[in-house]
C-alpha cells in the first residue's frame, strides 16, 4: 500500500545517481476518475522548491528508495502548476470532506495511491485514525494496529474513493463528495483491477457497479489471484456467474478452482450451457498442467475445407473471441494434422483446399498432462504465439497462448518472492531474538557487577 505520508521526504535522484532533493508534494489533474500523478514537487539545496513533469522525467518510483529521473540534472526543465492541477499535500491533506446530505464532516488524514509500473494514481482519502497514526510514524501505526489485533479489535482503513469526491470551490477550502458516479470506461482493465484490489470491500463494490459486464470481467481477470475468488464471493450469485461467463474460460477456471465447491457449482448452473461446459472441461485437468492452463477457444477447420470456407469461419467469430493468429487443421478423424497462418489465407486463391496450404512439418504440440513450466519454456524456445494441446487420441483439446505462459512464469516469480520475503523476515526475527538475548545477558552481568561490592 502506498500513502502520501510515506512518500513525502523520500529522495529524488537524477539518472547519474546524484541526489537533487527530497519529495515535498505530488500534483494531480482533477479531470480523471482516479487521476494520475502529473507533477513531482521537491525541495532542493537551500530549501529551494522545484516542480517537474512526472511523465516526462520520472524513470523509477520506489516506495522505499524514492524517485529516480530519466536524465542528468543539467537536462531537467522545471515547470509550473497548471490550472487543472492541485497539490495533494498542500491542497487536500487535512482538508474537510462534507457529505452531500450534510450529515457529517470528516478530515483528510492521508491520501492513498496505487502504483502501476512507474505511474501513480490517486485512489482516495484516508479519513480514519490510521491516517493520523501513519502521519506521526508508520511504525507507530503498525504497532498500534498489531496490538489491537491481539485484543481482537481491528482498526481498519477508512477510505473514501476519489471518484466519489469533487472540488466544492476552486479555492480548495473544502472537498465535497460528488453525487454523480463517474464512469471508468477510459481506464485500462489492469488499472481498474489495481484500483479494485486496494479499496475496501464496500468501496470496491461501489466502483464495480460502474463497469459494464465486459469491462467488469476484464478487470477481474487482471486482478491478482488472492483477490479474485474473494471478490467473486462478495458478489451476488447472478453477478458472479455473469462475470465468470464473460471471461476467457482459462481465466475463469482459475477463479472457480479457488471457490468452495457449493458456490462453484451454483455459479456454473447459473451460467450459459456453453460457458459452463468449457469451464467444466478445464476443471477436469490438473492445475499446473497444459490442460489446466489452456483455453478451448481456438479456430479449427478440416483439411478438405477451402480457403474461402475458412475465411467465412473467421468472419463469423463473435467480437469477444480471443485474437486468432493461426487456424488449426483436423483430418477426417478429427485428429490434429496441421496449421495455417492468416497470411497464407490472405495470399491464397479462395478455392484452394486447406490441405494444400497448411504447414505440417515439425509440428510442435504438448499433451494435457505436461507441466506448465515446461510448456512455457517450449513456447518461448520455439517462438510460438500458441502451443496446441493434443490428447492421446491425437485430438486437439485446446491451445496455450504466450499470455498463458507469461502468467505461469509470473506466478512462479511471485512465489519465489514470497519465499524470499518470508526467509528475510525470519532472519530479522532471529536477529532480533539474538540481540534481545545479548542485551539481557549484558544487563544481568551489569546488575551482578553492581551488586558485588555491597555483598563483599
Amino acid at each position: 500500500m502506498i500513502y502520501l505520508s510515506t512518500i513525502i521526504k523520500k529522495p529524488v535522484y537524477d539518472s547519474q545517481g546524484n541526489i537533487l532533493g527530497r519529495i515535498s508534494d505530488l500534483a494531480i489533474s482533477t479531470g480523471e476518475v482516479f487521476p494520475r500523478i502529473t507533477s513531482l514537487a521537491f525541495v532542493g539545496p537551500g530549501k529551494t522548491p522545484f516542480m517537474i513533469s512526472w511523465r516526462k522525467y520520472v524513470d523509477v518510483f520506489d516506495d522505499d528508495d524514492g524517485v529516480k529521473l530519466k536524465v542528468p540534472q543539467p537536462e531537467i526543465r522545471f515547470s509550473y502548476l497548471q490550472p487543472s492541477e492541485v497539490l495533494l499535500a498542500r491542497d487536500l491533506l487535512n482538508r474537510q470532506i462534507v457529505d452531500t446530505q450534510g450529515l457529517k464532516v470528516v478530515r483528510v488524514n492521508d491520501l492513498k495511491l496505487s502504483q502501476y509500473g512507474n505511474q501513480l494514481r490517486l485512489l482516495g482519502a484516508e479519513v480514519g485514525i490510521r491516517g493520523i497514526l501513519r502521519g506521526l510514524s508508520p511504525l507507530l501505526e503498525k504497532g498500534i494496529v498489531g496490538i489491537s489485533k491481539l485484543f481482537k479489535h481491528e482498526i481498519g482503513e477508512q477510505i473514501i474513493a476519489w471518484n466519489y469526491m469533487d472540488l466544492l470551490d476552486r479555492d480548495l477550502s473544502k472537498v465535497q463528495l460528488s453525487v454523480s458516479h463517474k464512469r471508468l470506461d477510459e481506464l485500462h482493465p489492469a488499472d481498474v483491477a489495481d484500483i479494485l484490489e486496494q479499496l475496501d470491500p464496500q468501496q470496491r463494490a461501489h466502483v464495480f457497479q460502474q463497469l459494464d459486464e465486459n469491462a467488469a470481467s476484464e478487470a477481474v481477470a487482471e486482478m491478482e489471484d488472492e483477490y479474485q475468488a474473494e471478490f467473486i464471493e462478495d458478489l451476488s450469485s447472478k453477478q458472479a456467474s455473469k462475470v465468470l461467463g464473460n471471461m476467457d474460460p482459462d481465466d475463469a477456471v482459475e477463479i472457480v478452482r479457488d471457490l468452495p465447491y457449493e458456490k462453484a457449482e451454483k455459479l456454473l448452473r447459473l451460467m450459459g450451457v456453453e460457458d459452463a461446459t468449457e469451464i467444466r472441461q478445464l476443471l477436469g485437468y490438473k492445475d499446473g498442467t497444459a490442460g489446466g492452463m489452456m483455453t478451448p477457444q481456438f479456430v479449427a477447420v478440416h483439411d478438405d475445407d477451402t480457403v474461402n470456407d475458412t475465411i467465412n469461419v473467421l468472419r463469423d467469430l463473435e467480437e469477444a473471441h480471443p485474437p486468432v493468429h493461426y487456424v488449426y487443421v483436423l483430418d477426417k478423424q478429427n485428429r490434429f494434422s496441421g496449421v495455417v497462418s492468416l497470411k497464407s489465407l490472405a495470399l491464397t486463391n479462395g478455392k484452394t483446399l486447406i490441405k494444400n496450404v497448411m504447414y505440417t512439418d515439425n509440428l510442435i504440440s504438448v499433451s494435457p498432462d505436461e507441466d506448465e513450466d515446461e510448456v512455457s519454456e517450449a513456447i518461448f524456445k520455439y517462438d510460438l504465439t500458441a502451443m496446441p494441446v493434443v490428447d492421446e487420441h491425437g485430438e486437439l483439446s485446446g491451445i496455450v497462448t504466450t499470455e498463458d505462459a507469461w502468467d505461469a512464469i509470473e506466478d512462479d516469480v511471485k512465489e519465489e518472492k514470497k519465499q524470499h520475503v518470508w526467509l528475510k523476515r525470519a532472519g530479522i526475527v532471529v536477529l532480533v531474538l539474538v540481540l534481545l538475548a545479548i542485551y539481557t545477558v549484558v544487563v544481568l552481568n551489569l546488575g551482578a557487577g553492581l551488586k558485588a561490592p555491597f555483598g563483599s
